[in-house]
């Protein structure tokens, strides 16, 4: 996977490279971008990301990757500009989106029609599901069981929404993945309410463990997309053109394939066709 990974990562600058990081999932970025709603080609766009959510959205010897953002630097450098990666918390990046504070965001962000009054989204790169982490043996199978558990959830994610319509169940937020999984291990959580795709990450890398998965529910007519301002239609059209491209020639499927090595990719993504398609309101 390394070998591919650098060959990708030549569209990004040496500036781009000089990441200002704070702690893990903790905000690195001032100022404001200023290229909201103007042409990308020849820039350098500002990406909000997350770095403690493989396989998706991951920081790796002080890189940003996953399959999200290797797949933006496809297509930035199909599409004429490039990214600079900054770590934020997820709770933030939509509203850093839509004030100009990041160009993109990339966060296996689920296109749902609240988030859409927000941020206007490209076309889907992946479907996915929502999983309870639970430690092994709590029979958290059914959703009527998590009725008056304890569930953390990363603070505005849709597992967030997911948790909070739990009859009974006490929601616990965090600013990000890592600060979950902790809590759980320490048995102070009863479920942990994430993306089945990093739950799975997360239980592989950790077998010692004694967590397993419990609840999952398929997050319907909701696929991740990258975020943009909504009056940034060039940035979009320059997004669903160059993901369009990466299906076409079956660069999604090689990219997807190297941090999904269980998962079958959606049909819709290995036929040729634009991505799964989002319909954004208007503007």
């Amino acid at each position: 996977m390394r070998s591919t990974l650098s060959r990708i990562a030549a569209v990004v600058t040496a500036g781009a490279l000089t990441l200002t990081l704070a702690a893990c999932g903790g905000s690195g970025s001032s100022g404001t971008s200023g290229t909201s709603g103007t042409s990308a080609a020849g820039q350098t766009l500002r990406v909000g990301t997350l770095s403690d959510a493989p396989p998706s959205i991951y920081l790796e010897n002080g890189r940003f990757t996953g399959y999200d953002n290797e797949l933006l630097r496809d297509i930035a450098k199909r599409e004429g500009f490039e990214v600079e990666f900054v770590g934020t918390e997820f709770s933030s990046l939509l509203a850093g989106v839509a004030g100009g504070k990041f160009d993109i965001g990339s966060s296996t962000i689920s296109s749902t029609e609240a988030r859409k009054k927000t941020v206007a989204f490209s076309n889907g790169y992946n479907t996915g599901f929502t999983t309870v982490v639970t430690a092994k043996g709590a029979n958290l199978k059914e959703v009527g069981a998590l009725g008056g558990k304890r569930l953390g959830v990363v603070q505005g994610s849709v597992q967030d929404e997911f948790a909070g319509k739990v009859a009974g169940a006490q929601v616990v937020r965090f600013p990000d993945y890592n600060a979950g999984f902790a809590q759980l291990k320490n048995g102070t959580l009863d479920g942990w309410v994430v993306p089945q795709d990093i739950g799975q990450k997360y239980l592989d890398q950790n077998p010692g463990v004694p967590l397993e998965l419990g609840y999952t529910v398929e997050d319907k007519d909701t696929p991740s997309a990258f975020a943009v301002a909504r009056k940034n239609t060039d940035l979009l059209n320059k997004l669903n053109d160059g993901l369009a491209k990466a299906v076409a020639d079956g660069t999604v499927a090689r990219i997807y394939a190297q941090f999904y090595k269980n998962t079958p990719l959606s049909k819709e993504l290995r036929q040729g066709g634009p991505g799964l398609p989002v319909k954004n309101l208007g503007a």
